[in-house]
């Protein structure tokens, strides 16, 4: 028997084929609006609290006003509404959240206060990638295009979308994105590197996105002793990483082996990553929030 897909739209539960967003939705023509990501290991939310706190952070940032009815909190329990209804309780998943200005006729300024925001939440199997955890993985650097407010996670995704597809056309999983000779994070991900025995990473201001699992690594570094600098890499200094890897709700901590087709350190794994690697999978697996 085939699993079913189900999907949240505007305070309704039906099979994704049957799901309908207006054409002047203003997500759809303007990318006005904001999403999360959230993992699910057995039917169990990992950090909702963090996930809640930024997409409050992105509504109000680009000062959407959500219904009465809705909130953050709602919003996951609905996910967790969506994992049952699949048959996602078991293994892996991830969960889709979505809100936009809602529909309305095309101006560029803002429509009548009573326009309601629109609501997408779905939810998908999800396998984490177990040879780049171990073997590490490809990165090319890449200039970083983005508009001046990184910190919200918007559906203004475009430079993120040509950089991702220049690293796949060049072989690789992921781009470092350089501005002004500062990393600052990833296409879809955050960075962390070490380099003269420090461990690294782009402090959150405008310039990032306030990863996920960017936050709760850093609390686990510190619960460790592994002490966390948030000093940028410098684009001069990435010949002297001696380890390099990235972090996202999909990628966990994920080893960085080669960067424009050199070998990073060794060429391998670090031991600094493994040990972050195993902080982070002890967090997962614990079931805690």
């Amino acid at each position: 028997m085939q699993p079913k897909d189900i999907v949240y739209v505007n305070g309704s539960f039906l099979p994704r084929a049957e799901a309908r967003v207006s054409v002047e939705d203003r997500g759809f023509v303007f990318g006005d609006g904001v999403y999360e990501v959230l993992r699910a290991i057995n039917g169990r939310l990992f950090a909702t609290r963090f996930h809640n706190q930024r997409l409050e952070k992105s509504l109000d940032g680009i000062r959407i006003a959500l219904q009465a009815k809705d909130s953050p909190a709602r919003f996951v329990d609905i996910g967790k509404q969506l994992l049952k209804e699949n048959k996602l309780l078991e293994g892996e998943a991830t969960v889709y959240m979505q809100v936009t200005r809602g529909a309305a006729t095309r101006v560029h300024t803002f429509p009548p206060p009573d326009t309601a925001p629109t609501v997408y939440i779905s939810v998908a199997r999800f396998t984490p990638s177990a040879d780049f955890a171990e073997n590490g993985a490809s990165v090319i650097t890449h200039p970083d295009l983005r508009w001046g407010r990184c910190d919200l996670k918007t559906l203004n995704l475009l430079p993120n979308v040509l950089a991702s597809q220049t690293a796949k056309e060049r072989g690789a999983f992921e781009a470092m994105l350089i501005r002004d000779g500062v990393v600052t994070e990833g296409a879809k991900t955050n960075f962390f590197g070490v380099v003269d025995g420090s461990l690294r990473t782009h402090p959150c201001d405008t310039h990032i996105l306030p990863g996920i699992t960017r936050s709760v690594l850093r609390d686990l570094a510190r619960e460790v002793r592994i002490e966390l600098d948030e000093t940028p890499i410098m684009a001069s200094e990435i010949p002297k990483l001696s380890e390099l890897f990235l972090t996202g709700t999909t990628t966990d901590v994920m080893p960085v082996v080669r960067l424009d087709d050199k070998p990073v350190g060794k060429g391998k794994r670090g031991e600094l990553t493994r040990k972050l690697q195993r902080v982070l999978a002890e967090s997962l697996a614990s079931g805690a929030d």
